[in-house]
């Protein structure tokens, strides 16, 4: 996702959910999200869970890149890569970015640095995992869902 500063400078996100459980892994957000950073992000969360045997992701250049495409590769992970224009091919994540977008970016915050948006995502990443039910999963949390 893009969004930007209260000054105007323009950040991205990184959002990965894993749609079985609806747990959101990661949001990362920066300035820019080149490949590397993502598969940086991708074996953080490696880390914490199984990789899935395959991923939806968008048509962003980052993402058709061949250090992206080869990691997965090597880690046996098909890509599902959707069509240009065909957001309803993933929407489970444009539902999600939608949500992330409402309750956070167009909050009443006006971000004056990257700290502050990683702080107040990090605190809604806890409320959405923890807390939140989610009608999906029989209205319950991610957690409570996974236990």
């Amino acid at each position: 996702m893009y969004d930007t500063l209260y000054y105007g400078r323009p950040f991205r996100t990184l959002n990965d959910i894993d749609e079985s459980n609806r747990k959101i892994l990661a949001i990362e957000v920066d300035l820019r999200l080149p490949a590397a950073r993502v598969v940086r992000v991708m074996e953080q969360i490696e880390e914490m869970v199984d990789l899935p045997k395959a991923i939806r992701p968008d048509n962003e250049s980052e993402l058709g890149s061949a250090i992206f495409t080869g990691w997965y590769a090597e880690k046996g992970v098909e890509l599902k890569f959707t069509q240009p224009s065909k957001s309803s091919q993933n929407a489970f994540i444009e539902r999600f970015n939608k949500i992330y977008r409402h309750e956070v970016l167009n909050n009443t915050y006006l971000f004056e640095n990257l700290r502050e948006v990683r702080e107040i995502t990090k605190h809604w990443i806890t409320i959405y995992n923890v807390e939140r039910p989610h009608s999906f999963l029989g209205r319950i949390s991610p957690r409570d869902y996974r236990a």
